[in-house]
């Protein structure tokens, strides 16, 4: 999700990442309000260089997103995390710091606000999907697809696997089950880097992914595996019944339903 968050009416643009639940912010937008610097990113240049002279590992740790630059254009510049951006203002000798630390917070508080209030959280989600160009019924089926991952995430929780890696693979296990691809792979096929895959898939590949993974929770729920490897045995089977489902639609439709054609694509394509 990428929003425009204002910090003393400038804007500062952030990406939230719902699978890890995470705000990334632009780091040269952070620097432009905190220094009004006339090149905020030859600021960035600079400082970076003095962090790793003097061996942190906190410039070296941030990622990259394509974020909307001034001129309109999808442009890959320097993120951080809340706790990264923290960490990273501390260098910054400015009068702006502890006001923006308060700001921070509370982005940070109001997104938990809003998850904490289900209806508060769909109705943003949705105004920030309608904004993107989506259509109601793609939003509606990404939205349910957030759920039932949730649903499947906290049954792993449930069943003892370990989050970030665990999780990371048995979802690839899910995906190449129902799909054919991981998740890199299926990533790759639609010529995607750090954007979200399932922002852009189809209807039909949400509807599947989400088949793969109700599925998947149901015979957990029923089988109690222990553990991440019994787990894995569950997730191939969730997978297979959703891959199952494609090869019947592809079968009596004569069309793939992975393609290099994703939602992306179909929205550049009106």
């Amino acid at each position: 999700m990428e929003k425009i968050q204002l910090f003393e009416s400038k804007q500062i643009r952030s990406h939230w990442d719902d699978e890890h639940e995470l705000w990334y912010f632009s780091v040269i937008d952070a620097i432009d309000v905190l220094t009004q610097s006339e090149n905020p990113r030859k600021y960035w240049s600079v400082l970076k260089t003095r962090l790793k002279n003097e061996g942190s590992q906190l410039a070296t740790n941030c990622s990259q997103l394509k974020m909307q630059a001034s001129d309109g254009k999808m442009r890959v510049t320097d993120v951080a995390t809340t706790e990264q951006l923290l960490r990273l203002i501390q260098s910054i000798p400015s009068p702006n710091v502890e006001p923006f630390k308060q700001w921070l917070a509370r982005v940070g508080y109001e997104r938990i606000e809003a998850m904490q209030d289900p209806e508060k959280s769909i109705d943003q989600a949705m105004q920030d999907y309608l904004n993107l160009g989506y259509t109601e019924k793609w939003i509606n089926q990404r939205l349910k697809s957030i759920e039932v991952r949730k649903e499947l995430t906290d049954e792993w929780k449930e069943r003892g696997v370990e989050e970030g890696k665990g999780f990371a693979q048995l979802t690839d296990i899910i995906s190449k089950a129902w799909s054919g691809h991981t998740t890199q792979e299926y990533k790759k096929l639609q010529n995607l880097k750090k954007e979200n895959l399932r922002d852009n898939m189809t209807n039909l590949e949400l509807v599947l992914t989400m088949l793969a993974e109700a599925t998947t929770s149901e015979i957990s729920k029923e089988k109690k595996p222990k553990g991440f490897k019994e787990s894995q045995k569950v997730a191939e089977e969730g997978g297979t019944i959703a891959g199952n489902t494609r090869k019947a639609i592809e079968k009596k439709t004569g069309k793939k339903v992975v393609t290099k054609q994703n939602a992306k694509g179909l929205l550049e394509d009106k």
